[in-house]
C-alpha cells in the first residue's frame, strides 16, 4: 500500500492498527512508515517482469460513494477502461488541446478523464481540494479550457463574489454530473459561462460512461435531461419485470455494453442483483421522450411512498431551487404514523436570502400538487456532503429513522 503522508498518515495508522497491511509505504516523510521516494532512488535499474494482461484481467477496484448504502468495490477489468476511453474520445466534446483542471478526487470520475486529456496532447492541472475562488483564479491564470464539477461545486462558483470579475473566456467544455443538477441554476450558469456545459450520466458500475447532453442540446426544455446514450452503449428504461417501458413512462435505467463492471468485490448476491438478466440495473428512475432524451426523476431508494402515492424527491427539489432565494434543497422521506412516510425538505438559502415556509409550500403545491408538498421545510446552513461532493441523503435520513421521537407530525 502506498499513501500520501500529508493528509493521510493518521488514517493509515488507524487502518494498520485494525488490519494486517503488508508493505505500507509513504510518498514522502511520515515518521511512522518507510519513505518510498529515497528507496526508489537507491534501487538499481530494472525492467519489471510480468505476464501481458488481457482484457478480462482486473485493472482496478473502485469503491462506490455509499450514498444509498455501504460502499461496494466495483471490479473494472481492462476491457472497461479501454472502452471508456474510446467512448469519451469519440463522443464527448473536447477542446482541440485540453487544459483540464482537476479539482475533485481523481480516484473517481475526475481521474477517468485524465487519460483522454493526455491522449489529446493536453495538460492536467491538479488541485488538492476544491475552492470556488481558487477555481476561478486557476481558469484565468492557467488558461483552463475544460474541467469537471459536481453540481454543488458549480453552485458555490455561481455564489462566489469573484465570479463577475473573473475572465472565463478560455472555457470550452465544463463537464458536470455525479448528482442531480438544478435546471434553474444550470440556466444561470449558462448565462455566466456561455454554452460550454456537457452533462454525462454514468455510475462507477458503468465506468463513467452512459449518456451525454452536449452544449448545443442544452435548450431550455432539456436542462433537466441527462442526454442520450453514447455510441456503443445500450441504455433502456425497464419496468419491474425487466421489460422496456413505453415512451414517457417511468422505469429504471438499465445498461449493457463492454464498459459495464464485472461485479462487486466479494459480493456475489449484490452482483447478481445488479447484473440480473444481463443488464446493469442502475437504481435510477427516469423517463425518455420521443427523441430518446432521458430525464432522471430520482433514485429507487430515495422514492417516498406517502399515503400510497409515489413521490420523487428530485421533482420537489427542482421546484424549491427554482425560487430565487433558495440555493440548494434536499428532500427525503421520514417516518409518519398516518402517512407511512412524510416529505421533509432541507433548504439552503442564498447569501442574505429570506423566504417564508408558506411561500415555498405554495410553490410546490402549484407546480406538483398537494401530495408533493413537504410536511416540514427546514432551513439549514449547509447540506451534508459525501467526500465526492454529493448530497448525503443517507446521513439526512439517518437522524429521523433512527429516532421515532423525531417523526414528523
Amino acid at each position: 500500500m502506498v499513501f500520501d503522508p500529508e493528509p493521510y498518515t493518521s488514517h493509515v495508522g488507524e487502518l494498520t492498527a485494525r488490519s494486517e497491511l503488508p508493505d505500507v509505504l509513504a510518498l514522502g516523510p511520515s515518521g511512522n512508515f518507510d519513505d518510498l521516494l529515497p528507496l526508489a532512488a537507491r534501487a538499481p535499474e530494472w525492467i519489471p517482469q510480468g505476464r501481458p494482461v488481457t482484457e478480462a484481467d482486473v485493472a482496478m477496484l473502485v469503491y462506490t460513494g455509499g450514498t444509498t448504502g455501504r460502499p461496494k468495490g466495483v471490479i473494472r477489468p481492462h476491457r472497461c477502461l479501454v472502452e471508456m476511453v474510446l467512448m469519451m474520445m469519440a463522443e464527448w466534446t473536447w477542446p482541440a488541446r485540453p487544459r483540464f483542471l482537476a479539482c475533485a478526487p481523481i480516484t473517481h470520475a475526475t481521474g477517468m478523464m485524465i487519460v483522454p486529456v493526455l491522449l489529446r496532447g493536453g495538460t492536467v492541472i491538479l488541485h488538492d481540494k476544491f475552492d470556488p475562488g481558487r477555481w476561478l483564479e486557476a481558469v484565468e491564470q492557467e488558461r483552463v479550457n475544460t474541467s469537471f464539477l459536481v453540481p454543488t461545486m458549480l453552485y458555490r462558483i455561481l455564489d462566489d463574489p469573484g465570479l463577475k470579475a473573473a475572465e472565463l473566456g478560455t472555457l470550452e467544455a465544463v463537464y458536470y454530473g455525479a448528482a442531480p443538477m438544478s435546471a434553474e441554476r444550470l440556466a444561470s450558469a449558462i448565462e455566466e459561462f456561455g454554452p460550454v456545459f456537457v452533462q454525462f450520466y454514468a455510475q462507477a458500475e458503468s465506468t463513467v460512461v452512459g449518456t451525454v447532453l452536449r452544449p448545443a442540446e442544452h435548450t431550455p426544455a432539456r436542462l433537466s435531461s441527462c442526454g442520450r446514450p453514447l455510441a456503443g452503449a445500450r441504455v433502456e428504461i425497464h419496468d419491474e419485470d425487466n421489460r422496456p417501458v413505453p415512451t414517457g413512462a417511468v422505469g429504471e435505467i438499465c445498461m449493457q455494453g463492454p464498459f459495464v463492471m464485472d461485479g462487486y468485490w466479494n459480493e456475489p448476491e449484490l452482483t447478481a442483483e445488479a447484473l440480473r438478466n444481463g443488464w446493469l440495473h442502475t437504481g435510477d428512475l427516469a423517463v425518455a421522450d420521443p427523441e430518446g432524451f432521458i430525464t432522471i426523476v430520482g433514485r429507487k431508494k430515495d422514492m417516498v411512498v406517502t399515503g400510497g402515492f409515489n413521490v420523487f424527491p428530485r421533482e420537489i427539489e427542482d421546484v424549491l431551487v427554482s425560487h430565487p432565494q433558495v440555493a440548494q434543497a434536499a428532500v427525503v422521506g421520514v417516518p409518519d404514523p398516518d402517512w407511512g412516510e412524510a416529505v421533509l425538505a432541507l433548504i439552503v438559502l442564498v447569501d442574505g436570502g429570506r423566504v417564508t415556509t408558506d411561500e415555498l409550500l405554495s410553490l410546490v403545491r402549484q407546480r406538483k400538487g398537494s401530495m408533493h408538498v413537504p410536511k416540514v421545510i427546514e432551513v439549514v446552513d449547509a447540506l451534508p456532503l459525501t467526500p465526492l461532493g454529493k448530497v448525503d441523503k443517507k446521513a439526512i435520513r439517518a437522524g429521523y429513522w433512527a429516532a421515532e421521537s423525531r417523526q414528523v407530525h
